[in-house]
């Protein structure tokens, strides 16, 4: 292949990229709908229940973008996607937006012709076992097997945190979270590990979940956000802002139940929330009732999270770190004005 052949080629890949990447909220109105990646299914984050609907914290997000964009909620296709295929699909533009509690790292954000919106889920890595096996602490995994979907920086952590301790292990490798939980529960590995959240979502799809426990170390950092493809500023900045506006939200006790009496508040910063004063929709290229429509059929990140992974669902997973920054927590969003 000539050098003139390989420049050709690169050219016509690079304006295909742009492309994609410059008009995806005249190409999400065309079509009619967002097309946003998901897992291939992890409860609590992204997962269809026993009717084939999907439900969980990133279908949510995906939600809460549509109605910004669409004004309806419902006008969302979901993509389910393994870790391997997640950001080659965002690239070659098959979908608009991933929301599959995917990490935010260095290499992701400058080297995939991609950017994260935000952090929707601070999280950390960590390992499960078997009860039966007795083992209280990941200081003592060396020698083990352990079980680890392929494609993630799950698979990274684990070399560090191995290698940084002294310690051996077996690397027993899936390509799907499903994959992964059947080799822990037919003995595959003696250990089971991905972040935190994947493994409380994870234990509850074992036959007897009580026969697990998951090991209180957190070896790593994995803030877990929405990511979009560089290069359309406009439909990062709207990806952007609905979850700036449903954390602010939150902090204003707006709720999706309470919405309507908000209507009438004097309060600046509440009226600006819901389009009623400020730049309303102006800068994002929306309805200026953009924030009034996402907590009236989505609702505040409070919310989403307590019924789809916290304390009223089934994961039972205590806020945190993703409490309000107000609240002791880390979760905080720039103001809207």
């Amino acid at each position: 292949m000539t050098k003139h052949t390989l420049t050709a080629i690169f050219t016509l890949l690079f304006f295909s990229f742009t492309a994609h990447a410059s008009n995806t909220l005249d190409s999400v109105k065309k079509k009619g709908y967002v097309q946003c990646g998901v897992s291939t299914g992890l409860p609590g984050f992204s997962n269809p229940n026993s009717k084939g609907v999907w439900q969980g914290l990133d279908v949510e997000f995906c939600q809460a973008v549509a109605t910004a964009a669409l004004g309806d909620k419902n006008k969302v296709k979901y993509i389910p996607l393994t870790a391997k295929e997640r950001f080659t699909a965002l690239q070659s533009g098959e979908i608009d937006l991933l929301s599959r509690n995917t990490t935010w790292t260095l290499h992701r954000d400058t080297g995939l012709g991609l950017n994260f919106t935000g952090i929707n889920y601070y999280d950390g890595q960590g390992f499960m076992v078997t009860k039966e096996s007795g083992i209280t602490s990941a200081k003592s995994l060396n020698g083990a097997a352990v079980c680890v979907q392929s494609g993630t920086t799950t698979e990274l952590n684990l070399a560090d945190y191995f290698r940084l301790n002294g310690m051996k292990y077996t690397p027993v490798v899936f390509d799907t979270s499903a994959q992964t939980v059947k080799g822990f529960e037919a003995g595959r590995c003696d250990t089971l590990t991905t972040d935190q959240s994947g493994l409380y979502a994870l234990r509850l799809n074992l036959k007897d979940p009580k026969s697990a426990i998951i090991l209180p170390e957190i070896i790593s950092k994995e803030p877990l956000g929405p990511v979009v493809r560089q290069g359309d500023d406009q439909w990062f900045n709207i990806v952007k802002w609905t979850h700036f506006l449903m954390v602010d939200a939150e902090e204003q006790g707006i709720t999706s139940s309470n919405v309507e009496s908000f209507l009438k508040s004097k309060n600046p910063a509440i009226r600006r929330a819901l389009g009623l004063d400020g730049p309303k929709g102006k800068g994002l290229g929306i309805n200026d009732d953009w924030g009034y429509q996402i907590i009236k059929q989505v609702g505040n990140y409070g919310e989403s999270f307590e019924r789809t992974v916290g304390m009223d669902s089934p994961l039972q997973i205590k806020r945190g770190l993703n409490q309000l920054w107000s609240r002791g927590g880390i979760m905080y969003a720039p103001p809207i004005r």
